[in-house]
């Protein structure tokens, strides 16, 4: 599950051009932490997958979604 929210993690943050820096500002963590959620070290709390989520502008279930199924 890990692996599943680092891809979409880094996904996201590809798709909407933002960088690791903006990122971790935006959602008010450091950018040494999100470089290491994004690598699948670290297990998320639901407080940072909530602000990742408002970042985003998407639903925290969006992280969880396996490639190629559809909404």
């Amino acid at each position: 599950m890990r692996d599943t929210f680092a891809t979409n993690l880094r996904r996201l943050r590809h798709e909407r051009g933002i960088s690791q820096d903006d990122l971790a500002y935006e959602a008010e963590i450091s950018r040494s932490y999100l470089s290491q959620i994004e690598k699948g070290k670290f297990n998320v709390s639901l407080k940072i997958i909530g602000k990742l989520a408002d970042v985003f502008g998407v639903e925290p279930a969006e992280f969880f979604r396996r490639a190629g199924r559809k909404r």
